[in-house]
């Protein structure tokens, strides 16, 4: 249980570069039946170092997420122009079982209110 909206993971084992102000996220939309087996390998994977830094998902408590039956799990990254990275990180989602697409969008963006239900522009820097 908790008072916050987000529960986090963050890494534990191995280095990983400092978070950037190019910063983002890979955005994994999923039912609410299926968010705690997901948020589970998530979770371990970035506790384990397979990730990048962090990763958060909604709390049971997020009330958004009890009136809804999905949310979403961001996977983040230090930066989205270390392509590689953020390509690694993608095939680890794939390996942990995400194979549909999933989007990527950076901090700057969430940060300035860039959504795609507010906006006719593709804001996703990656789509895969």
């Amino acid at each position: 249980m908790t008072d916050d909206y987000w529960v986090y993971a963050h890494r534990k084992h191995g280095e990983y570069p400092e978070y950037t102000s190019r910063g983002g996220k890979w955005l994994i939309f999923v039912s609410s039946l299926n968010l705690d087996a997901l948020w589970t390998k998530i979770k371990n994977a970035v506790e384990n170092g397979s990730l990048g830094g962090m990763a958060k998902a909604p709390a049971k408590r997020n009330p958004p997420f009890q009136s809804s039956n999905h949310g979403v799990i961001c996977v983040y990254t230090y930066d989205w122009e270390d392509v590689q990275d953020v390509k690694r990180i993608r095939q680890e989602l794939r390996r942990l079982g995400i194979r549909r697409k999933i989007s990527y969008k950076t901090d700057e963006d969430t940060e300035q209110g860039m959504y795609r239900a507010n906006s006719g522009d593709k804001i996703s820097k990656y789509y895969e």
